[in-house]
This record gives C-alpha cells, sequence and structure tokens, in this order.
C-alpha cells in the first residue's frame, strides 16, 4: 500500500524513514492561515485547530490519490489563548523566544489518516515545555547561530538541537515535539497489517 506524507516537513519525513517506513511525500495546497485565522475567530480550541489543520492537508491529498493512505499533520503552539507560528525573520524569533521564556507552553501535534477520501484515524498528541528564563543576549545568540535550522520551527527551537538548552522542563515525548507522534501511528499501522505486528 502507498503511504504518502502529506507534508514537505524534512523533520517529519526523516522520522517515518527513521522508523523504516516507505512514503512518499506531497505537497498540500492548503490555505493554512486562513483556515487558523478563521477558527481562532470561532473561539476554537489549539487542539482543534491543529486536528483541523491536519485533516484537511490529508483530505487534498486523498482527492487526487485514492487508494494511497495519506498521512495529513500540523502543529500548534499555544502559551495561553496566543497561537504562534513560524518566524518570519531572525527578529521575529527573538521576539516569539522572549514571549515563551520563564513561561509553560504547549504543543499539539495532530496526524489524520485518509484513504478514499475518507477519514480513517486521527490523534492529537500534547506536550508542555517549560522554557528557562533566559537572558536578552543567550536568545538572541542562539537565534544568531541557529537561524537557518530553527526558522521552519513553529517555536524558534530545535529540542533536537542546541535548542533543548533553552529549557527546564519537558513533559511529553521527542516525537510530539517534533511535529509528528510517531508510536500511536505505528501502532494503527500494525493493526492494519502495514507494518510487522
Amino acid at each position: 500500500m502507498t503511504i504518502i506524507l502529506a507534508s514537505t516537513s524534512q523533520i517529519r519525513a526523516q522520522i517515518l524513514a527513521r522508523a523504516g517506513l516507505d512514503f512518499v511525500t506531497a505537497a498540500p495546497r492548503v490555505d493554512e492561515e486562513a483556515i487558523r485565522d478563521a477558527m481562532q475567530a470561532d473561539g476554537a480550541s489549539p487542539r482543534d485547530i491543529a486536528d483541523s489543520l491536519a485533516e484537511a492537508k490529508a483530505l487534498k491529498i486523498s482527492d487526487k490519490n485514492a487508494q494511497a493512505l495519506v498521512l495529513g499533520c500540523d502543529q500548534i503552539l499555544a502559551l495561553g489563548d496566543v497561537i504562534f507560528t513560524k518566524p518570519e525573520t531572525p527578529d521575529h524569533a527573538i521576539s516569539q523566544l522572549h514571549a515563551l521564556r520563564g513561561q509553560t507552553h504547549h504543543l499539539y501535534s495532530a496526524i489524520v489518516i485518509y484513504q478514499n477520501g475518507q477519514p480513517l484515524w486521527r490523534h492529537i498528541g500534547h506536550a508542555r515545555l517549560t522554557m528557562r528564563a533566559m537572558s536578552d543576549q543567550a536568545l538572541a545568540s542562539y537565534v544568531a547561530t541557529a537561524w537557518e535550522s530553527i526558522r521552519h520551527s513553529v517555536g524558534c527551537y530545535k529540542i533536537e538541537e542546541r535548542g533543548i538548552q533553552l529549557f527546564s522542563q519537558i513533559d511529553g515525548d521527542v516525537f510530539t515535539i517534533q511535529g509528528l507522534p510517531l508510536l500511536p501511528l505505528l501502532n494503527y499501522l500494525a493493526l492494519r497489517g502495514i507494518i510487522a505486528s
């Protein structure tokens, strides 16, 4: 069975490849900002927004690849009622890190599987991360040295790299934090007989 990752995320592709899955990637053309803004205006929770974005991506690719198992993924970072987006510039990243330091924020990583244009399975992983109260200079130095690596990360950090130094406590698994709840996905694929069980 063909598995399609409806994402251009290199991190998600690396997670699946290292887990030994055979898959292809496809870029879903979804207006994420419009969906996110509309749902926020309606008072939707960050968890529901992540789920809806993942579903929109899976549906978009499934419509053109009916027989394939399509994996749609999305991640939302929330600090209280504020939802963060990927940084557009280094200054934007620094500003976001200033808001996150000394605080506990939440990551919601959703994965939705579609086949034949229908949803088959979904999971929303949740992680809580508490950032140390780092100095302006330390955060500016981090962004200056890590910008090319973190520019596509919603939290402006990667815990699998130097970004782990930003945190005092993490509750949640590494795959959820990286944007793809791998273990629940593997359990589902095993139940379907797609991987060995």
